[in-house]
């Protein structure tokens, strides 16, 4: 499987983010470091089940999408 990767800026927001939620459930300051690290290991544990899933649910949809297809572009020539 492909490594998941965040571009800085997203990083950075979800670094922001975890500060943000630590500062105001926990009554605790992180650091820029510490918020990262946070991040890298969410994205390490998590990431795969979350692409997985999505890669799934994308599936399914286009499924869907292939089984009427039929229904959404066949035209009736009447021969």
């Amino acid at each position: 499987m492909k490594e998941i990767t965040l571009t800085p800026e997203r990083r950075e927001a979800l670094c922001r983010e975890v500060q943000k939620t630590f500062s105001v459930a926990f009554d605790e300051t992180l650091s820029d470091f510490r918020a990262g690290e946070i991040v890298d290991l969410m994205l390490k544990t998590m990431g795969p089940a979350v692409y997985n899933q999505a890669v799934q649910d994308v599936r399914a949809h286009l499924q869907g999408k292939l089984d009427d297809l039929d229904g959404e572009v066949w035209v009736d020539g009447g021969v």
